[in-house]
């Protein structure tokens, strides 16, 4: 598990923009991101330890949402090699090493796509592609359209890289209006450095940010 150093003069500045003690019953959703094989299975080429380390707590944030009848929503970071939702020819150079498996791996259908097996993906859970690190700027917009159907407005954040995928859709989603909660132990970098780096800037401008023991509670002060 990372060890996660959020300084007091960050909280505290943070608290002027981004202070959400309480949830909005009916109008919040948990987005649990690119908890995917690739990012998190030992022997994948991403994977990640820390990124297993945090199953456990999305998966209690996942039962306790379902619980106070709240939606979940598992976005799956997802390579087109053409058409509209590829990313610029210039963004992913397959002649690299690494990237040709990397891309391989994110392609929809190929065992790295998939959501981890360890995860608790509910049937009435809502799972959508995303084609860009940040959800809101995805060509497809199928989080922020599911989004609007759902008439959320508040949302918890968890997944993986919190440096990458998890703090570009926060940050896209404060600037589409969204109240954003991103969860400490609930997101993984590949240091700690990188995901306490991301958390500082989060706390600062876009997002409170919490541990998941403070979230299931205010989830279930919701629920009552």
């Amino acid at each position: 598990m990372h060890r996660t150093r959020l300084p007091s003069w960050a909280v505290a500045r943070g608290r002027a923009l981004n202070d959400f003690p309480a949830l909005e019953a009916g109008r919040t959703a948990l987005v649990n991101i690119d908890m995917q094989a690739a990012f998190v299975a030992e022997g994948e080429i991403y994977g990640n330890p820390h990124a297993r380390d945090i199953v456990a707590n999305i998966n209690a944030l996942s039962v306790a949402m379902r619980a106070a009848g709240e939606p979940v929503i598992w976005t799956r970071q997802t390579h087109a090699a053409a058409g509209p939702l590829a990313p610029p020819d210039w963004q992913y150079d397959e002649s690299r090493p690494g990237v040709a498996a990397g891309v391989a791996a994110l392609t929809a259908s190929a065992p790295g796509h998939a959501l981890y097996r360890e995860m608790d993906v509910a049937a009435a859970d809502i799972v959508v592609d995303k084609h860009r690190y940040g959800a809101f700027s995805c060509p497809a917009r199928a989080l922020p359209e599911t989004l609007a159907r759902l008439d959320a407005r508040m949302l918890v954040v968890t997944g993986t890289l919190t440096n990458c995928c998890c703090e570009s859709t926060a940050r896209e989603a404060n600037m589409a209006g969204y109240k954003v909660i991103v969860v400490s132990d609930a997101c993984a970098a590949v240091t700690d450095a990188e995901h306490n780096a991301a958390l500082l800037n989060l706390r600062i401008n876009f997002a409170d940010v919490r541990r998941t023991r403070e979230v299931l509670a205010m989830i279930s002060r919701m629920a009552l």
